[in-house]
């Protein structure tokens, strides 16, 4: 693909931010990627925008969120799915060749709702909705049917979600949190069984912005320094049903991450040196490892993943910044050595029903 990211922006993370609003901080968060790309805004031709009526309270959010976001007289388009169909759209966009420079928006303010009732409304009306199904129901049928399939432990899901927590206090993007002991995981409420509590990521208030450019306009001028070029990307959505074999196979997952690669000059699991999974809980952690095979020398979230911060709906596209700021060797505290390559993993739906991957490679031209 001949797609550059040329700057990125993440909004400072807090479990609530209270003293901006929602477009303020789409705003802040735009503004700084055009900073960090050294364009203006008049430069841009469109803006793709990711945000959720349902999560924002709006009935029409790109109504509110476009100017601010960079939109204004531009071309805009929005998404509803998550923060990386965001960039998804974003880059089809370019590829058109039709647009060349664009801003990638995604917003979520989590701390105005309750996810757990925005997930019942979005259930089944006449079966799902009346046994109460939500995210925490369906998370819990997932932990059982990987617990089952691939015979995890609790004490395996507590050493995952500390070691991600320990890995986010070198994230200078990350929300600061203690690292628990074990003994606190396994005394934490039991929500939904084997889900306890502990195991599930806190949600977090956060915006994402990137800048991203044809390679056409990167070619046009010369003094631009892209971050990052984007190898590869795919997506797909698995069935609804919450059975067994749909929870634990995790066949839409693997079969878009290998199409990733596949679009990617054919690359394989074994070249990529790191992965930033959208993993709201640590079952689901174990369980995308497992599915993945990542070779001993490919590092797991290094920023800690959701445990670093999670804007729930925007998590995907915060993967896909990290992993461009990994391969331009600008990550900080969590750097990885030498890395070329960053796979950038987002899920949505209920116990991750929809995946989408990006490859994030080293920008060289």
């Amino acid at each position: 693909m001949d797609i550059y990211v040329l700057g990125v922006a993440i909004h400072p993370a807090a479990a609530a931010i209270g003293d901006a609003r929602l477009e303020e901080m789409a705003y802040r968060t735009a503004r700084a990627a055009l900073d960090d790309a050294g364009v203006r805004r008049a430069d841009i031709d469109h803006l793709t925008l990711a945000a959720s009526d349902e999560l924002d309270a709006r009935g029409i959010s790109s109504m509110l969120l476009a100017a601010p976001s960079g939109g204004y007289l531009k071309d805009e388009m929005r998404t509803t799915d998550s923060g990386l169909t965001g960039l998804h759209l974003g880059a089809m966009r370019v590829a058109s060749g039709h647009l060349h420079l664009g801003l990638v928006v995604s917003t979520s303010q989590n701390s105005v709702v309750d996810l757990e009732d925005i997930a019942r409304m979005r259930s089944e009306p006449f079966f799902l909705r009346p046994v109460g199904m939500n995210f925490a129901i369906a998370d819990g049928l997932f932990a059982n049917a990987v617990q089952q399939r691939y015979g995890f432990s609790e004490e395996a899901v507590a050493a995952c979600l500390i070691e991600r927590i320990a890995a986010a206090r070198d994230n200078p993007r990350a929300v600061p949190r203690d690292v628990p002991q074990a003994a606190d995981i396994a005394r934490s409420e039991r929500i939904a069984y084997p889900l306890r509590a502990a195991h599930r990521a806190p949600v977090t208030d956060g915006a994402v912005a990137l800048v991203i450019a044809s390679g056409h306009w990167v070619r046009a001028h010369p003094d631009a320094r892209p971050l990052a070029r984007l190898a590869g990307m795919a997506w797909g959505v698995d069935r609804y049903q919450l059975d067994a074999d749909r929870l634990a196979s995790l066949d839409v997952f693997r079969q878009h991450a290998m199409e990733t690669f596949k679009r990617a000059d054919g690359l394989s699991i074994d070249d990529i040196d790191v992965i930033e999974f959208d993993a709201q809980h640590a079952w689901a952690d174990l369980a995308y490892q497992v599915a993945l095979q990542p070779p001993s020398r490919t590092r797991v979230s290094p920023s800690g993943g959701a445990w670093a911060q999670n804007p729930y709906f925007s998590m995907g596209l915060l993967n896909a910044a990290e992993a461009a700021l990994q391969v331009s060797g600008r990550a900080g505290g969590h750097q990885v050595d030498g890395a070329k390559r960053a796979l950038a993993h987002g899920a949505s739906g209920f116990a991750q029903q929809t995946h989408g991957f990006v490859l994030m490679v080293g920008a060289g031209r």
